[in-house]
């Protein structure tokens, strides 16, 4: 019984959060200077600089602001911020 509970909780817990995990470790890894992006506060700009465990984040004309790489939940297509204007 104490197997199957193990069983249970390795395949719909902790393996789809280790997928999950190293999905979003991949993302962070391609971060590319002109990556349109959305952080986890719904922020949406584009990234102008990236630093060690930072990244500099265009979001208006001559607005910009210092966030944690880890802050980024995904990269939109190119374009998505013309889309905006």
């Amino acid at each position: 019984m104490f197997a199957i509970f193990i069983f249970f909780v390795y395949f719909a817990i902790w393996r789809p959060q280790n997928k999950r995990a190293k999905e979003q470790q991949m993302m962070l890894a391609s971060l590319a200077k002109g990556d349109e992006v959305v952080t986890a506060g719904g922020i949406v700009g584009r990234i102008d600089k990236i630093m060690d465990k930072h990244i500099l984040l265009s979001v208006a004309n001559n607005v910009g602001i210092v966030m944690q790489k880890s802050a980024v939940v995904s990269i939109l297509p190119k374009g998505t911020l013309k889309s905006f204007e």
